[in-house]
Formats: C-alpha cells, structure tokens, sequence
C-alpha cells in the first residue's frame, strides 16, 4: 500500500473552516477505488495544523492525484494555507492496520 501523511498549516482565520472547506473532497476520495482510509486530525500543539493519514492500494494513488476532485481541492485549500504543506510517502507492506504489539487491552 501507499502510506501518506501530510501536514497542512492553515491561517488562522481558516483553522476552524478547514473541515468544511475538505469536505467534498474528503467524501470524494474515501469513496475512490483503492482508498484504504482517508483521516484528518487536528494538532493538539499547533490549532493551526491538520494533519491528513491516508492509505491506498498500490496503484491508486496515482489515480488519485489525476481526479478532478483532487485537482479542484489543491485549488480550492489554497488560500487557506500559511505556507507549503509538508508530507511523507511511502510504499508499505499491509493493506490495513495492525494492533500495537506494545500496548494491549482487554
């Protein structure tokens, strides 16, 4: 699978927006083929920061970067942003996630 993790720095004035503004590209991508998850949170350190998990099949996410909802939401989180987005892909064995070996409940 393809594991990517992306670090968006909002203005302030967007922070609070920022879910609605990504809805419809979120319900977009969730329901592509090959989308494993697609998961925001918000940084508990900075209110100013989302920080988007996702996972894909091996090939889509090369597919989900040529979707017109993914063209249209680089375009419409733009002037939402405070500087570049920063990110890390990669290739990763698995299609799903595991349980914490160090940590167990029950």
């Amino acid at each position: 699978m393809i594991f990517i993790v992306v670090k968006f720095p909002v203005k302030p004035d967007w922070a609070d927006r920022w879910p609605e503004l990504t809805r419809s590209f979120t319900e977009a991508t969730r329901a592509e083929p090959g989308n494993l998850w697609f998961d925001w949170s918000r940084s508990l350190e900075d209110p100013n920061e989302y920080v988007l998990v996702e996972a894909f099949a091996d090939d889509g996410a090369e597919a989900h970067v040529k979707r017109g909802h993914f063209q249209q939401a680089m375009t419409d989180m733009l002037p939402a942003l405070s500087e570049t987005p920063r990110i890390i892909s990669r290739q990763i064995d698995g299609d799903a996630w595991d349980r914490m070996g160090e940590l167990q409940v029950g």
